[in-house]
């Protein structure tokens, strides 16, 4: 049964702006209400169609209001930050995502008619150390539990939502953990990172990454809200591509720096206003993460359109390219082979200068 009234918060961002649209021009949705702090631009208005668009910040109780007085039964929780320069600081990121969810949760626990509540979540729960399995299941858990930030909040509101679950076991309860974001609109953290001329890196370090086009974020949103799926579900497209791959298929230049050094330079582009990146970021490109998407196949029932790759250069399009890819790849080439060859003379130098065993000495001298 389709929901009839379907509360989306977050409609100021791409994502939560484009999952309201796509309701709205749904006509077996009735009604849908749109919540956010902040007012959408003109054009994203525009884009929301029939959407009602609400003021209201998900901190404040009187949330519960606008739940009971609209009959909301789908509740949909986009509205969670990723980064502290977003919401005015880490105090301010951490109140929106953690009390903002419990201040939500307590309105749908109280309101009879929600009957269903759908969580965009993050892989980032799954953390990133060099202990990592080659994939994570949804049954698996942290290796290294992350100490703060936005894959903290995520640990902590999986959590209340899992407590909302057992209190209103009627409720059907879709919690998706997306992959990082890419495509052509969306304006995500590994965007705003591939975006930058010179791209960073750690020495000696090269992530595996997977990611989802933004079109299948929203049809994955889209089919969560409108279905029956209950529990959580890993959210990411076929495939992965190393770091390095990524930036250089993006015609970006890489600078590769000891790890010890790229704490301080993540401070400096977060005050600078270049990209935001946190300690808990810097260890995803250093270690990467995959998850196993069985479950978003066999039972959610959906496949991504695109893969990594796929993703990748779709969001590729819009980027203009600061050198030549085909120079890159030759540049790349070149210095591997250089370092192969140096690398083969070393070992044969190494072999001709090793001591002559014990027991050659011996021969040579019976001789």
């Amino acid at each position: 049964m389709p929901p009839a009234v379907v509360l989306v918060t977050g409609v100021s961002r791409w994502l939560g702006g484009a999952l309201a649209a796509e309701l709205a021009a749904d006509p077996s949705v009735e009604r849908v209400l749109g919540v956010d702090t902040v007012t959408p631009g003109p054009e994203a208005l525009r884009r929301l169609g029939r959407t009602e668009f609400v003021r209201a910040d998900i901190r404040n109780p009187l949330i519960g209001k606008v739940i009971a007085a609209a009959g909301v039964d789908t509740v949909v929780h986009m509205n969670i930050s990723s980064t502290p320069g977003g919401s005015g600081g880490r105090t301010s990121m951490k109140e929106l995502n953690v009390i903002g969810t419990m201040q939500l949760l307590a309105a749908c626990q109280r309101v009879p008619s929600v009957r269903r509540l759908v969580l965009k979540s993050t892989s980032a729960v799954y953390g990133a150390s060099p202990r990592d399995p080659a994939v994570f299941t949804e049954t698996m858990q942290a290796r290294r539990v992350p100490g703060g930030g936005f894959a903290k909040d995520s640990l902590d509101i999986e959590g209340y939502v899992r407590s909302f679950a057992r209190r209103r076991p009627e409720v059907g309860v879709a919690v998706l953990r997306f992959t990082n974001f890419i495509g052509p609109r969306i304006d995500s953290l590994l965007t705003g990172f591939l975006r930058m001329p010179v791209v960073p890196t750690a020495l000696g370090f090269d992530a595996r990454v997977q990611l989802l086009h933004e079109d299948d974020a929203v049809a994955v949103l889209v089919k969560a809200t409108t279905g029956d799926f209950a529990g959580t579900v890993n959210v990411g497209a076929g495939g992965t591509v190393l770091l390095s791959q990524a930036i250089r298929r993006l015609g970006r230049v890489p600078l590769p720096l000891p790890e010890q050094a790229m704490a301080p330079l993540g401070r400096l582009t977060r005050q600078a206003r270049i990209t935001d990146y946190s300690p808990e970021q810097l260890r995803f490109l250093n270690f990467g993460r995959v998850v196993d998407t069985r479950v978003l196949r066999e039972e959610f029932g959906y496949t991504p359109r695109y893969t990594t790759a796929q993703a990748l250069a779709d969001y590729g399009r819009t980027v203009v390219p600061v050198v030549d890819r085909d120079v890159v790849g030759s540049v790349v080439q070149t210095a591997e082979a250089t370092v192969g060859r140096l690398a083969s003379v070393w070992s044969s130098l190494s072999q001709r200068s090793a001591p002559t065993p014990v027991g050659g000495l011996r021969a040579v001298r019976d001789a």
